[in-house]
């Protein structure tokens, strides 16, 4: 298999840490553009992040002197000299929308890790474990992009893949409402604990856009193709509630659900056990062996404990019981920067260069 050429647009924030050391060492993928604002424009990246590197492990060797290039002034030489690119940059969701349609319609693929084009009809919004079909919508893009290899495809909000993976394989019993609390930590801001001294001690009951996105964007992810767009599905009714957390990564989610026809708790376990879909037949790199892990303990899942668990791209789950409100209630927790951020973008990017779409 050839090795794809690719870059990271928004390269010296968080996520972008994040991209630098997934991509460093990727055995289908090559690191070979890095570019952010103008301000770190002809810098090397090294320089670029300064002190701001946010990540435990050290910045990779390799990227230390790559230059920094400008993601506006010099999309056309980016966009000729890979094969596709991942976005995280931090600009208007206006401008980010441009950014991304001008790379695709430079026939440059775009992995977005922004929210600007998740909503946008014929964009998928992957998680590539529960709706990989959703990657065919990209043709009727293409179409309306005037395109002959560009397009763009979404990762979701970080928060919802802290439950909607352990809804995935109960959907056959027909789920018809759910109320979800996420307890969200603070990489999901782009922060750690010496840039956000108000978190110490403290919980912020209010992130901003976050309880739309997280009501909203699993009935795109569990939506149908229609017309060349993805229409969203209308079940099952979501309210939820997002709190921030002082916790470095990984966000847990409290979800209480109903059935029309609820299975018992064995049933349940045993699903999620034995769940496994197009990544795990595929055998991605990024993708876990086991996606969703169930613990026992009365105490697990824990953000410290288990967010690392499969290189951070398994979801665990706990503390399952029926509920005098609703039928069941459980825990669950995923890496927000791992899963709910980089790694599910680079999965993303495994199924589409596995389908054949980066060519």
């Amino acid at each position: 298999m050839k090795k794809y050429q690719v870059a990271v647009i928004g390269a010296t924030g968080m996520v972008g840490q994040r991209f630098m050391l997934l991509l460093a060492n990727h055995p289908w993928f090559e690191l070979k553009i890095l570019a952010a604002s103008a301000s770190s424009a002809g810098k090397t990246y090294e320089e670029a992040c300064g002190s701001r590197w946010a990540m435990t492990e050290p910045m990779p060797e390799k990227i230390k002197n790559m230059k920094v290039y400008d993601a506006e002034a010099d999309m056309k030489f980016i966009a000729s000299e890979v094969d596709f690119a991942f976005c995280a940059v931090n600009m208007k969701k206006d401008e980010i929308r441009a950014l991304e349609e001008a790379y695709a319609k430079l026939e440059c693929p775009i992995m977005s890790n922004n929210s600007a084009h998740r909503m946008t009809p014929d964009v998928p919004m992957i998680i590539p474990e529960i709706n990989p079909d959703h990657t065919k919508i990209v043709e009727f893009q293409r179409k309306r992009l005037g395109t002959r290899k560009g397009f763009i495809s979404a990762k979701s909000n970080c928060s919802i893949q802290s439950y909607v993976p352990a809804l995935q394989p109960l959907r056959p019993y027909g789920i018809q409402n759910v109320c979800v609390c996420t307890y969200q930590a603070i990489s999901g801001a782009g922060k750690t604990f010496d840039r956000m001294p108000e978190i110490l001690d403290n919980i912020i009951p209010y992130i901003g856009g976050e309880e739309e996105k997280s009501e909203k964007e699993p009935l795109k992810v569990w939506g149908t193709m229609e017309n060349g767009i993805i229409v969203p599905a209308t079940s099952p009714n979501i309210t939820a509630q997002c709190l921030r957390v002082p916790v470095s990564d990984g966000h847990m989610a409290a979800v209480f659900a109903s059935f029309e026809n609820c299975p018992n708790e064995e049933e349940i376990k045993a699903l999620w056990k034995e769940f496994k879909a197009l990544p795990q037949e595929l055998e991605l790199p990024s993708a876990p062996k086991q996606f969703i892990h169930y613990f026992e303990e009365e105490n697990r899942p824990q953000s410290k404990l288990d967010r690392n668990l499969e290189g951070g791209m398994a979801v665990s789950v706990g503390r399952l019981r029926k509920d005098n409100q609703f039928d069941i209630k459980f825990v669950s927790l995923s890496h927000n920067t791992l899963r709910g951020a980089a790694g599910g973008n680079v999965l993303m990017a495994e199924l589409f260069t596995k389908l054949g779409y980066m060519d």
